[in-house]
């Protein structure tokens, strides 16, 4: 079964008297698993795009099917549900309530779940160790790093086992090192089966992708496969190039 089906996805907004259409008549798939990159400039609709997929905006035509269920038309608390259950999302801003350590960060999920409190705090703790946090679970957004931040945002993303991730330049707030790290770290969960969906101005960082999506004035203008770059191995000769350089 596909994860993502669109079918004349549209989506018009009112500007003045008249409509914009932001997006114009999308239809693809996309498989289980699939590592996807949406580019285009500032305007160009993938980021109207991310909004349908995650359910978080509906469209004004069209159809959208996640896993096999058209969501184009459900009401507010079945969408909510869905958003809960399959997806999980990863914000340029991080979007982490300032006052609470990463281990209630990530908790966040499971509390609008109705997961007991115990099962939440071994299933955060468990998350925030697979990204590398297991000794900062206590610490408070201002005492983690930008890198750290937003490892804790897809440790949240993860911790309800989303059949995909959407990321929205899930890098463009940190620098370019740190971004590999981030990347490094999403191609993994991609190899451990989780798809990932992810919105980015930035070609270097859509090249670690597996297919590119090319949007411009809100309509879909190119859907190519792409051999990844491994964003491991280019970490792995950054480091090997910086002890040598020492």
């Amino acid at each position: 079964m596909l994860l993502i089906e669109t079918q004349g996805l549209t989506k018009h907004y009112a500007a003045g008297e008249g409509t914009v259409a932001a997006l114009s008549g999308v239809s693809l798939a996309v498989s289980p698993g699939e590592f996807v990159a949406a580019m285009g400039p500032s305007g160009s609709g993938k980021s109207t795009f991310l909004n349908l997929i995650g359910c978080l905006d509906r469209p004004t035509r069209g159809e959208y099917r996640l896993v096999g269920e058209d969501v184009s038309r459900l009401p507010p608390d079945r969408l909510a549900g869905i958003r809960n259950r399959r997806l999980g999302f990863v914000f340029q801003s991080f979007n982490l309530l300032p006052r609470a350590d990463a281990l209630a960060n990530v908790e966040l999920p499971l509390v609008y779940g109705s997961v007991g409190r115990r099962e939440r705090r071994e299933r955060a703790a468990a998350m925030l160790a697979l990204v590398g946090l297991g000794e900062r679970m206590h610490h408070r957004p201002s005492q983690l790093s930008g890198g750290q931040q937003q490892r804790v945002a897809i440790a949240r993303a993860l911790v309800n086992e989303p059949d995909l991730i959407l990321a929205d330049e899930p890098t463009g707030a940190l620098d370019s090192r740190t971004g590999l790290e981030i990347m490094a770290l999403l191609q993994g969960m991609n190899r451990e089966g989780v798809a990932v969906l992810m919105v980015t101005h930035d070609a270097e960082i859509a090249r670690f992708a597996s297919r590119c999506l090319r949007f411009h004035d809100g309509r879909l203008v190119a859907d190519e496969a792409q051999a990844p770059a491994a964003a491991s191995a280019e970490l792995a000769a950054l480091d090997d190039g910086g002890a040598r350089a020492a």
